[in-house]
């Protein structure tokens, strides 16, 4: 399975994640076949494919002529067999049970070309689940996108117990040649990385509204324009390696105590009640209107764009990684 871009792609399933997954590959200028089970919903996400490339143009975040690049990439297909036929990486975005996912996965392995890889969206399950049974559970692979992918470009990439190895390094390149970052993960995890993390922080921040120790806003101004914003460039163990004269080594062997001392404090029940998501409700409703979260998320899109761009005029001395 040699690296060959643009290849031919199948997304499957046109929800939120599929939709954007149209653009990451289109982009790339991969030839890709969209199928959904549900034709009016292919043909929204279609349309929103259009417009969303469109109002990229526009803003300059692609270059003249590159929504109707995009488009010209796109092929829409009225059956699965259609959609897989002559493709070569298969980015299934369905429904999040396993029962649905397995189901799928056996439509995909019976229709697809044998070289072709099977990679899925899902934010959970464990690969070797899914493909528990399947005569080509080896070339199958999470591929699991932060949301929207078209944007932020980290894809969590784990294989299941029967996956080949070379078909993870494939799965590794091929992402990073369409312009995402993709990351390995060694073994699963429920959550993978990502969700893992965000729920750690996510228990707390509820936590503490449950307390009444701060509030809701207060809490948001806290990550977005304190963690967050040396979040945007560094992970967590790069803003402890700056925040020391001498490195990482010197930050937590200094601070260690300190965290074990915040660690045993940190919540340990469950806080997310209703009354508290209410809270949470109307704490958001109060800082942007009530009927903002469209016009939040175009927003937030554009200005995680932005920080790319910045990012990559001028990205940290040394680094190995680069952001696309």
């Amino acid at each position: 399975m040699g690296t060959t871009i643009p290849r031919t792609v199948a997304v499957v399933g046109t929800g939120v994640i599929g939709r954007s997954w149209i653009r990451v590959f289109a982009r790339a200028g991969c030839p890709t076949r969209v199928y959904d089970i549900d034709p009016a919903r292919r043909d929204r996400a279609l349309d929103w494919a259009r417009a969303s490339a469109s109002s990229d143009e526009d803003l300059g975040f692609v270059e003249a002529g590159g929504a109707a690049f995009e488009s010209g990439n796109v092929e829409s297909c009225g059956s699965l067999e259609e959609a897989l036929d002559g493709c070569s990486w298969v980015q299934e975005s369905g429904p999040e049970t396993l029962a649905t996912k397995r189901a799928l996965y056996a439509e995909l392995d019976a229709a697809a070309p044998d070289a072709a890889i099977l990679a899925s969206s899902t934010s959970g399950h464990d690969m070797t689940e899914i493909a528990r049974d399947l005569e080509g559970a080896d070339r199958c692979v999470v591929a699991h996108p932060v949301n929207p992918p078209h944007v932020i470009p980290v894809v969590e990439v784990l294989p299941g117990r029967a996956t080949r190895p070379d078909v993870v390094e494939e799965a590794l390149r091929f992402l990073k040649g369409v312009g995402q970052s993709p990351v390995e993960m060694n073994r699963y995890l429920p959550g993978f990385l990502l969700n893992r993390l965000q729920a750690a922080l996510l228990r707390e921040a509820i936590a503490l509204v449950e307390s009444a120790a701060a509030s809701v806003d207060a809490i948001d101004t806290v990550v977005r324009d304190g963690l967050g914003l040396r979040w945007a460039l560094l992970g967590p163990f790069g803003t402890g390696h700056t925040n020391a004269d001498g490195g990482a080594g010197e930050y937590y062997r200094v601070y260690g105590d300190a965290y074990r001392e915040l660690w045993d404090d940190l919540a340990g029940s469950d806080p997310l009640s209703d009354g508290v998501v209410d809270r949470i409700h109307a704490g958001m409703e109060a800082l942007y209107g009530p009927e903002a979260v469209a016009a939040l998320t175009d927003w937030r899109d554009r200005s995680v764009r932005r920080v790319r761009d910045l990012k990559a005029i001028d990205p940290p001395p040394g680094a190995a990684v680069t952001d696309p």
